[in-house]
């Protein structure tokens, strides 16, 4: 199983971007998929996450601004980031829990996409 994650860019304070996270391979089911993001000489922190019942959680810092979304048919994970401010800036991973099969999942994280908003 592998995760691509693709969108990210540079756009100027206030702007928008979509991040996509598609997940390819060997795919029973995903019952988790989330957006971090690692800002210089910070910790990586949990971004928005979205299971497979469909709950919905954000970090206080964007909520009202970004929609974490998900297409089931094409295993891809969303995240719609808008009003942007300069401190989003950061280094975003897709990261899930996948089964291979009904017994068991793991955890995947996809390759980093950076995001630099400008003020």
């Amino acid at each position: 199983v592998q995760l691509q994650a693709s969108g990210g860019g540079l756009v100027r304070n206030g702007g928008s971007l979509r991040l996509s996270c598609a997940a390819s391979g060997n795919i029973f089911s995903v019952d988790r998929a989330a957006w971090y993001r690692q800002a210089p000489e910070k910790q990586r922190e949990l971004v928005a996450e979205i299971t497979k019942g469909g709950y919905l959680n954000y970090a206080d810092s964007v909520k009202g601004r970004f929609t974490i979304s998900r297409d089931i048919p094409k295993n891809t994970v969303y995240l719609q980031m808008d009003n942007l401010k300069p401190e989003d800036t950061a280094v975003y991973y897709c990261n899930a829990e996948i089964r291979r099969d009904y017994y068991s999942s793991r955890e995947y994280w996809g390759q980093g996409t950076l995001v630099t908003v400008s003020s």
